[in-house]
């Protein structure tokens, strides 16, 4: 943080501090819409719900109590809570927005290669979103956050310990989800990328 440390802000903030607010904004809204993105597949919602998190924190920052956790485990916990009831809501439909497709830069790959690449990686993503919900955010905070196990168990207030263990369970899970698919349409190599997660 630029302008002054964490703690600081945090401590501003919940005196009713804007200013100090926006600097905890700009320290995690990044992290918190790719978290959301992750979880909901759909820019505009993720934007929607990402706004959503914030507002509810800024709301109740002077209620905010650091109980040896990082910020970022509060603003974690609302986003997991603000998802979950969005996934509740029985009226959504899971789609891909338009803008996530492949963006050409200069120097990529040719647009079929990265088209398959795309192809596999929603695959996978579709994998993912069947997961429940706590296996879903424990492989996004580990591999789109790259937390590591003590960081995910304070935001899913679990043991670091439970965390290794069910990390293993979901990597056992997914690797029976692409072995039993009788679809075809997981890549075969799906496999072998979720042996080199061990």
């Amino acid at each position: 943080m630029s302008e002054f440390p964490e703690d600081k802000a945090l401590a501003l903030a919940s005196q009713g501090d804007r200013e100090a607010f926006g600097v905890l904004y700009d320290e995690y809204a990044d992290r918190i819409y790719n978290y959301i993105y992750y979880r909901t597949g759909n820019t505009l919602d993720a934007e929607d719900l990402t706004a959503r998190v914030f507002y509810r924190a800024m709301r109740h920052i002077t209620n905010y109590t650091d109980r040896g956790l990082p910020f970022s485990a509060w603003l974690y916990r609302i986003a997991h809570n603000l998802v979950a009831n969005w996934h509740r809501d029985s009226s959504r439909r899971k789609e891909v927005a338009l803008d996530d497709g492949y963006r050409a830069n200069k120097g990529d790959e040719h647009p079929e290669v990265a088209l398959m690449q795309s192809e596999d990686e929603n695959a996978l993503l579709r994998l993912i979103r069947n997961l429940p919900e706590e296996r879903q955010q424990l492989l996004i905070l580990k591999f789109v956050e790259h937390m590591s196990n003590a960081e995910i168990g304070e935001i899913m207030d679990r043991t670091e310990g439970a965390i290794k263990s069910l990390y293993h369970r979901t990597l056992l899970s997914l690797r029976d989800e692409i072995r039993n698919d009788q679809t075809g349409q997981f890549p075969q190599d799906a496999l072998e990328a979720l042996d080199a997660l061990k």
